[in-house]
């Protein structure tokens, strides 16, 4: 499911961690797709009920043996995502309690947020207190729930899911009385205004159909607005997916997808100046709500991508899939760099001679927030530890984003690393 791709992109800091940063090698995070069964409609993702192909499940013994074979290679961030992961509850709950208890630190998944649609049937508030019980009764550190406009109505149009606005609002604190804080998820789409008014199109890179400028107050307001909206609906955790289709004006980037979480439908092709201009605006409106809200966004990424976007001279950190990050794809079961990559098939997980610090990373051909934002969170801090002349060079190249990166860096540790089972702590919060 599209909105169950990000999941946070908070890299550990603890002391175990930042030895390995002196041996080039980042904590391990692998995303395993469960499923990709869904029962949403969503036109931003290709796995959409509507689509026909034939639907896979790794089998629950398949998927603990490749959580052991990724635990005894250090990876230490695991999520489980879809599809739908929701549809298969009972085994994901018994996996999640599996990858906890054999040593994994950090574990996420969401929901297209089926489980909270018509809150005003008599057996909402009991489907979804067993939901909380379940989740809240497991190591699981962070759990997302899609959202993909402030508008209900549009929303709910998207997911095919009635009501589930207002009972996601209804459903967030009984979460929370479990000491579960859900993050709201934004897969980023030309659907995002509160207003029912559609995404302005730049047309062709010159800007034909209207003016860079106002593609660019269009979408400050979009995202103001988003951050407003589930502010009130009750989040304490925001995230956010950037676009991701594989037609894009410069062709694919020698791209192909295993993961179903793309789509070539419009509401998320967007050129590369359109990007640019989505990025800058996020990055320009995330400090009015990094008070109210935990944004996991890291605006240096953010600043970096934009500019990539545009060609632009800027600090270039390649992804850091197929080194440390890694991809299960539910239809065969095999390990790829990344859910993109679909090219680069490594086989099963648990038949690698190793992982992480394997050759450079050197692959930058799509904005896969999984993996791009902490690629560039985690880097400076292999060049510190590693290559300090190099890291210095690049602070002289480009210091503007070293101040926004270590602006991110503290805000993270004021935000607990985007911890979901404690509250917001608004006395740190205050301070950014």
């Amino acid at each position: 499911m599209k909105g169950a791709r990000g999941k946070g992109s908070w890299p550990p800091f603890r002391g175990n961690h930042v030895r390995g940063f002196f041996r080039r090698r980042v904590p391990g995070q692998l995303v395993i797709q469960l499923t990709d069964r869904c029962n949403g409609s969503c036109p931003q993702c290709g796995m959409r009920v509507s689509r026909h192909f034939p639907r896979s499940t790794l089998k629950t013994d398949e998927v603990k043996r490749i959580i052991d074979a990724a635990v005894a290679r250090g990876v230490q961030i695991l999520s489980f995502t879809g599809g739908e992961p929701l549809l298969m509850l009972d085994e994901l709950v018994g996996l999640i309690r599996y990858a906890g208890q054999s040593g994994v630190e950090y574990i996420r998944t969401g929901t297209n947020g089926f489980m909270f649609q018509h809150p005003e049937r008599p057996e909402f508030t009991s489907r979804v207190a067993h939901l909380a019980d379940a989740l809240a009764a497991t190591p699981l550190r962070n759990f997302w729930i899609s959202v993909d406009s402030a508008d209900p109505a549009r929303h709910e149009g998207m997911r095919g899911f009635a009501g589930v606005f207002k009972g996601i609002e209804k459903a967030l604190p009984m979460f929370h009385e479990r000491g579960l804080y859900p993050t709201a998820n934004l897969g980023i789409n030309r659907n995002l205004a509160d207003n029912g008014a559609r995404s302005p199109d730049l047309g062709d890179p010159g800007g034909n159909g209207c003016s860079p400028h106002r593609f660019y107050r269009f979408y400050r307001q979009a995202f103001d607005n988003f951050y407003r909206v589930v502010t009130e609906m009750g989040f304490t955790l925001v995230s956010a997916c950037y676009p991701i289709s594989l037609v894009q004006e410069d062709g694919d980037r020698g791209l192909r997808a295993v993961y179903g979480a793309n789509s070539p439908d419009a509401v998320v092709r967007f050129s590369r100046l359109e990007k640019a201009i989505l990025f800058q605006g996020l990055l320009d409106t995330i400090p009015r709500h990094r008070s109210r809200i935990r944004i996991v966004s890291p605006r240096s990424a953010l600043y970096a991508l934009g500019r990539a976007q545009m060609g632009e001279p800027h600090v270039s950190y390649p992804c850091l899939g197929g080194r440390d990050y890694f991809f299960v794809n539910a239809g065969d079961g095999s390990t790829y760099p990344c859910g993109y990559r679909g090219g680069e098939n490594l086989g099963r997980l648990w038949s690698l001679d190793g992982l992480s610090g394997e050759g450079e990373a050197n692959c930058s051909r799509c904005e896969w927030e999984c993996f791009r934002d902490p690629s560039y969170l985690l880097h400076p801090f292999l060049e510190a530890a590693s290559r300090p002349f190099k890291l210095a060079k690049d602070l002289y190249k480009d210091p503007a984003f070293f101040k926004l990166w270590a602006e991110d860096v503290r805000y993270y540790k004021a935000c607990d690393l985007f911890d979901g089972r404690v509250p917001p702590d608004f006395s740190r919060l205050g301070r950014f």
